[in-house]
């Protein structure tokens, strides 16, 4: 169960639950790039089994999928009944413009994340109208970046030159600043070392980054480094590293609700 300071800390999660693929291509992708953890969810019992595990999370419901609205109702009172879930804020998205629905759901229901069209034509509207929400909810907290864990992944390296020597090493954390890792052979590098031409490799995506050496520390027998990205990290490759965060932490929420 989470803890209300770690959650201030780390942030909340963000569910979609039954997202249509505007919602997960278009939308949710936004928030990714703006640096909020997002899951996309297919199953509403195993979601439901999982934010016993996350009850400060943030789910917004896709009405338009998944259950009928009177199902999704009794979802919804099922989650909101359970004291164990108390601190779950639920949201509905639909692409219906019903006073109707936004009266039942925002009024009577007095769901934290109320009730959002999905405007097709215009997918930034509904996005803005979604980061005010977020905002509200103190989704972000205090973590302006999202990291993925990269442990026993034996596809997610790093290849540094040095002295004419290139030096491979195993990813343990990447996130869009930085990174930490640990190579098979000591490099030797100071801090504020500046590694120009580094090579990343995170499963099948290959990556030309730049980067400061920012400090190193013994993990038991094994020396971590830690590097930070220089300011001329090329915009692209800031959206492939969130793109394999995301991904990454997709998969593991996966075998976690399955």
């Amino acid at each position: 169960m989470g803890s209300g300071n770690e959650t201030e800390m780390t942030g909340k999660k963000i569910f979609f639950l039954y997202p249509s693929s505007l919602i997960q291509n278009e939308i949710a992708w936004e928030l990714i790039q703006q640096e909020y953890e997002v899951y996309h969810v297919r199953s509403h019992e195993g979601l439901r089994h999982a934010l016993r595990r996350f009850p400060d999370s943030i789910v917004f419901i896709n009405l338009d999928d998944g259950l009928s609205e009177k199902d999704w109702d009794a979802w919804i009172r099922a989650v909101t009944g359970d004291p164990a879930l108390g601190e779950v804020k639920i949201g509905v998205l639909s692409a219906a413009n019903s006073d109707d629905a936004r009266k039942k759901y925002a009024q009577a229901m007095r769901l934290p994340c109320g009730y959002t069209v999905v405007d097709r034509a215009d997918v930034l509207k509904t996005v803005k109208q979604l980061y005010v929400l977020l905002l509200a909810v103190d989704a972000r907290g205090r973590r302006k970046y999202i990291r993925a864990t990269s442990e026993n992944e034996t596809l997610t390296t790093i290849n540094i030159p040095r002295n004419g020597i290139y030096y491979k090493g195993v990813i343990k954390d990447i996130s869009v600043v930085g990174l930490s890792c640990a190579f098979h052979e000591d490099p030797d590098l100071d801090k504020n070392t500046l590694c120009q031409d580094m090579q990343i490799k995170l499963q099948s995506t290959i990556l030309k980054a730049e980067a400061i050496t920012f400090g190193s520390r013994m993990d038991g027998l094994v020396k971590i480094y830690v590097f930070l990205f220089t300011q001329r990290i090329d915009p692209d490759v800031r959206i492939k590293i969130r793109t394999y965060i995301q991904s990454t932490l997709q998969a593991k929420m996966n075998t976690l609700i399955r």
